[in-house]
């Protein structure tokens, strides 16, 4: 009976100690307008904890991580949370995906959630909080096109304004869905700055700023959707509350607006007056073929330029090729873009540089070359010819003094150069053997017999080596740490223009930099801590200072406004950072 109760303890305890890892939400149902909390848990002390991508929701804060651990009757027990509170972006029935998190080196996820979210519900609200104004009738997205029936290849541009009551403050703004400009070649023109600017909208005085300047040329005719901008906005509204001095105060909400989808109808060109060599430019152009020399000797080359210039789809269409006499040899073209595109459409020029060698001395013509294009001012297609242009090659061999033609006989004969009547016979050869030596009691076989008795220690060394690599825990831990570090800073670097995956990889990178170098567990690695070790292994006080600085930076950056430029100089910062604490701490 002893046996049995020390067998069923002895169970007990393993159930009782196993790792568990779960997500836990505040509700399994809420208003658009609510919060959602999530708490992933552990049981045990774990590393490289990785949130699922949270499709369907917009992270408002978080995460926020708490550390607890307490004995009770010699029996220990720890906990560990990172905490994101979210804000559902749709309706309907939306899924938080796998977390994950590595524990005694072994990977543990969740399980999926599923959140359903309805309509927005009303929330209760001291009548002193109301809002003065309603964000519906203060906030508006427009779209403003410039031409609703363009033709084919015809430049339009589509410019995203968001108008805004003076009542009304805006703090951030998200977008939520992109417009697609589907059958459509799209440039985006970038604004380095908004401006707020005044304007009106349905007739009423109102703020403005200008989010998306964007060039539309149309690549097929008919009727074509540009698909809507949908943006989240985050605003500022006054409330009947007022402050011990008398002034009104604000309270935070948030608006969702599109700016709707738009329909282009679209003009096919004209068939009357087509030229069979229409290649579809549409603009007004210049055409110029150059060569840049006439006169040439044997062995000399030439370029010939064949360039169009002006405004019109320049991208968009491809240059006529010259046709050149059967004795030039002339190697594909150099392509060459030289094209702006400002808000009135592409400007500029094209260019293909063709490199022309003669074969032989005399004078040759390189034919007049043609190109067309559909003249939005006009309506016709018009056609541009280059002149005809003459190449003197003043010397080098003639076209026919490789065969002079003689009578014998009456039979017509080709009398051969000298030196050409071997030009077709192979004069260098290589010799093999017809039999082949015997594999038995020769070097490969010989080598091949004592390979496996060379083999048999050098197996041994590399396997006790092995042993002892695997025995030592501690340096695993260092190696492995390290071998993460250098993972993750690899992976910061890939994602420097994704702000928020960039700080997480750069954050976990120096965590397990510090791991390494200091020999700490994670539940050890609190700032004060990391930053008393440091200096007691005498790193330098002000590498210190800015490491502190650099994490602290990490956690607060990740959902904070940050520049591309901030994310380079943070990456070249922990760069130098790890180098320079490599070295102090070596």
């Amino acid at each position: 009976m002893k046996k049995f109760l020390i067998l069923f303890l002895i169970s007990f305890h393993g159930l009782w100690a196993q790792v568990q890892f779960e997500a836990k939400v505040s509700k399994n149902t809420l208003g658009l307008n609510e919060r959602l909390r999530i708490d992933f848990t552990m049981n045990a002390d774990g590393d490289n904890f990785s949130p699922p991508s949270f499709d369907g929701f917009r992270i408002v804060a978080g995460p926020s991580q708490q550390v607890s651990q307490s004995w009770i009757n010699g029996r220990s027990s720890f906990n560990k949370s990172y905490s994101y509170f979210l804000l559902p972006m749709q309706k309907g029935v939306l899924t938080i995906k796998q977390a994950s998190v590595e524990i005694n080196g072994q990977i543990y996820k969740t399980n999926p959630v599923k959140i359903t979210v309805t309509a927005a519900v009303p929330q209760p609200r001291d009548p002193n909080d109301e809002p003065q104004v309603s964000a519906d009738d203060a906030i508006h997205l427009v779209a403003e096109i410039s031409k609703g029936n363009p033709y084919v290849n015809e430049p339009i541009t589509v410019v995203y304004k968001l108008y805004f009551s003076y009542n009304i403050g805006i703090t951030n703004w998200r977008e939520l869905n992109k417009p697609k400009y589907n059958d459509f070649w799209s440039q985006n023109i970038d604004i380095k700055q908004l401006v707020a600017e005044e304007g009106r909208y349905n007739g009423e005085r109102y703020r403005f700023v200008t989010l998306r300047k964007t060039v539309l040329y149309p690549q097929k005719s008919g009727k074509l959707e540009i698909e809507p901008l949908s943006l989240d906005i985050d605003v500022q509204v006054p409330t009947n509350r007022r402050d011990f001095f008398g002034r009104v105060q604000v309270m935070d909400d948030h608006k969702r607006v599109s700016a709707g989808s738009k329909t282009i109808t679209v003009k096919p060109l004209p068939e009357a007056g087509k030229p069979v060599d229409f290649s579809g430019a549409v603009g007004k152009f210049n055409f110029t073929v150059t060569p840049s020399k006439t006169n040439l000797k044997n062995g000399e080359s030439l370029d010939l330029k064949v360039v169009a210039s002006g405004t019109g789809n320049l991208k968009l269409f491809s240059l006529p090729k010259p046709v050149v006499p059967n004795s030039f040899e002339m190697y594909d073209p150099v392509h060459n873009e030289q094209v702006q595109t400002p808000l009135s459409g592409m400007n500029g020029r094209i260019s293909d540089s063709y490199t022309i060698i003669p074969q032989f001395k005399g004078k040759y013509p390189i034919k007049p070359m043609s190109f067309s294009y559909f003249d939005l001012s006009t309506g016709k297609y018009k056609t541009i010819t280059s002149p005809e242009i003459m190449i003197t090659v003043m010397d080098g061999p003639t076209a026919n003094s490789g065969a002079v033609a003689e009578n014998n006989s009456g039979v017509n004969k080709m009398k051969v150069a000298a030196g050409d009547q071997f030009r077709y016979i192979k004069l260098k050869t290589s010799l093999e053997k017809m039999h082949q030596d015997d594999f038995l009691g020769s070097t490969l076989f010989y080598f091949l017999l004592l390979l496996p008795v060379g083999v048999i220690p050098v197996i041994v060394l590399l396997k006790k080596k092995k042993e002892a690599i695997d025995s030592d825990v501690a340096g695993n831990k260092i190696r492995k740490s390290n071998k993460l570090a250098k993972q993750y800073l690899s992976e910061a670097k890939n994602q420097i223009s994704n702000k928020e995956p960039f700080y997480i990889a750069l954050e976990k990178a120096l965590h397990n930099f510090l791991k390494a170098k200091l020999h700490m567990e994670t539940s050890e690695m609190s700032k004060d801590k990391i930053q008393d070790v440091l200096l007691a292994k005498n790193a330098q006080p002000e590498t210190v200072k800015s490491l502190i600085r650099l994490v602290e930076n990490c956690e607060m950056a990740r959902y904070a406004p940050a520049s591309s430029v901030a994310i380079q100089q943070d990456y070249e910062k922990a760069v130098a950072l790890i180098s320079d604490l490599e070295k102090q701490l070596a």
